[in-house]
């Protein structure tokens, strides 16, 4: 079996993959090694892929590397199953590549772009021969709301909320409102516009913050919220056929 690890910035993800089926997920604040060990015991993990987006947790890696069989660490070096045209590979964000592998996993020989909401919104785009051309970062919904609190002192601070109306009658209603549909927008725009050159586009919708999205899109799209551990999985046993 293999074990994915994402890290992200707030939070550490982990996958059961069983050849490409995911078999079980688990959330952790930290790399918890009393919950990896019992992880261990309950599957027979024997293949590890470490994926971190900010510095590598090298007691983690040694800790993986004592108690499962092949560890794998995806650097910018890593071999892909897709072609990165990226020009500064190297501040790529592990999850970013990820998911855009995930997603051709899931869609092959289709145009895609991949859309992961979360502190920030990242889209990313690779074409149907598996060239991926990199894409952009934006702030995320919850971000974008402190930020006004932030640096508008009299704006009070708000959470994110699922319903809204289009245009609000109050100011804590129209932070949240300006917030999620100015997001909503983008993310039509960006499809509508890429639909112009790719008119097959596959759209995927991934992140903690999907759940404000996934259904208030005019476009269709897919909803996976472990495009990256199913991409660090494809990764993995590219790695090691």
């Amino acid at each position: 079996m293999n074990l994915c690890i994402d890290q992200g910035n707030s939070s550490i993800k982990m996958g059961i993959f069983d050849q490409s089926k995911l078999v079980k997920t688990f959330v952790y604040k930290n790399f918890d090694r009393k919950s990896v060990l019992s992880m261990l015991r309950n599957y027979p993990v024997d293949r590890c892929i470490y994926s971190s987006v900010i510095n590598k947790n090298a007691s983690a890696v040694a800790f993986l590397k004592k108690n499962i069989a092949q560890v794998l660490l995806l650097t910018h070096e890593t071999p892909l199953p897709i072609e990165n045209k990226y020009q500064t590979p190297k501040t790529l964000g592990k999850d970013r590549l990820a998911a855009v592998v995930g997603a051709g996993f899931l869609e092959p020989n289709r145009d895609v772009l991949v859309i992961d909401a979360g502190t920030a919104i990242t889209f990313d785009f690779m074409d149907a021969k598996r060239n991926y051309w990199g894409g952009n970062i934006d702030v995320g919904l919850e971000l974008r709301l402190k930020a006004l609190h932030t640096f508008a002192k009299k704006l009070p601070l708000v959470k994110p909320v699922q319903e809204v109306p289009l245009m609000a009658s109050n100011t804590e209603t129209a932070l949240a409102a300006g917030a999620l549909n100015g997001i909503i927008f983008e993310i039509d725009g960006y499809i509508n516009a890429l639909k112009i050159e790719y008119p097959d586009l596959s759209t995927f919708l991934t992140g903690g913050s999907l759940i404000f999205f996934d259904k208030k899109l005019k476009n269709s799209i897919f909803v996976e919220k472990n495009l990256v551990l199913i991409g660090l999985n494809y990764i993995l046993q590219y790695n090691v056929q």
